[in-house]
């Protein structure tokens, strides 16, 4: 997120007044519940994308220090997630020294993988997105749009989603321009045929292309004390452009935590679900949440 040097003034509210908002907040429409996720991992934390499989079963997870892993959701009788059962921490593998990324090369921030099981990255300090083998950990750089080395280092490539044939959608978190373009990869080369408008000072997080066709974006607000909101809208997606914009879900302040990662999925019942999962930025009062939202047709 940009303004990383802010953050610790926005952390002092949570000190002061904990996750929760006001007495006069309540979750949004839609809520279905939330979980408190931990691991007895120093590397457990900091995640920015997910990917939820499977009727709401499976999961695959990414942090912002490049690694991932994958686990299952136990539910109950109301879907509400109860516990999870998670793989090892695994790194991101360089591609050509078979090595973990490190230093500016392991900012990792969007997760997207489509039906088929292919998967892709999106870095955010050295803007770039990459195939990524879900087995071997190995990433694979595609090539870049001129547009991604002028990107602000702390406001790049935080958003992204894959679509049929492998079509891929990047945001930037923070670009200097009006609005906010989607570079689309398609056949090999990035286009910014599509935008999105800069509504308020929410700043996108997390994208998916959901089961219904349409374009979600996860979007974050940092308040400094007043603490982090989330809006998220949904687009249809055509070759107009995004369009029928409609605004599903804004969170009250501080109701939860630093949500960064999202996956809209179907369940076995043919109802949309939201996933979103919240990064800890590794600090020991901040919690790694597992939030979720039925959302309409």
């Amino acid at each position: 997120m940009p303004r990383r040097s802010r953050l610790a003034l926005g952390l002092l509210c949570l000190l002061l007044s904990g996750f929760q908002g006001s007495a006069q907040a309540s979750d949004p429409p839609g809520f279905i519940g939330k979980f408190v996720w931990d691991m007895p991992d120093e590397a457990f934390g900091g995640f920015s994308g997910i990917e939820v499989q499977d009727g709401g079963e499976t999961f695959f997870v990414l942090g912002d220090k490049a690694v991932f892993l994958s686990g299952r959701f136990q539910r109950d009788g109301q879907g509400r997630v109860t516990g999870i059962s998670a793989g090892a921490i695994r790194p991101l593998i360089g591609g050509r020294d078979h090595k973990p990324l490190a230093g500016r090369r392991s900012d990792s921030e969007g997760l997207a993988i489509d039906a088929a099981g292919n998967a892709f990255v999106s870095f955010e300090h050295r803007a770039r997105v990459a195939r990524l083998d879900l087995d071997s950990g190995i990433v694979r750089d595609l090539k870049r749009h001129p547009d991604f080395a002028g990107l602000p280092r702390n406001g790049a490539l935080e958003a992204l989603a894959v679509g049929p044939d492998q079509v891929l959608y990047a945001l930037p978190e923070d670009p200097p321009t009006p609005d906010f373009p989607v570079y689309r990869w398609a056949d090999g080369v990035w286009d910014t045929r599509l935008s999105v408008t800069r509504r308020g000072t929410f700043l996108p997080v997390a994208a998916d292309i959901g089961p219904d066709g349409r374009f979600y974006l996860l979007e974050r607000d940092f308040r400094g004390i007043g603490g982090f909101a989330n809006r998220l809208r949904r687009f249809d997606l055509t070759e107009a452009g995004l369009v029928n914009e409609v605004t599903l879900i804004v969170t009250p302040l501080r109701w939860y935590d630093n949500l960064e990662g999202m996956s809209v999925w179907q369940d076995t019942a043919g109802r949309l679900r939201a996933t979103m999962i919240s990064d800890d930025n590794f600090f020991a009062l901040q919690e790694t949440q597992i939030i979720e939202f039925a959302l309409p047709d």
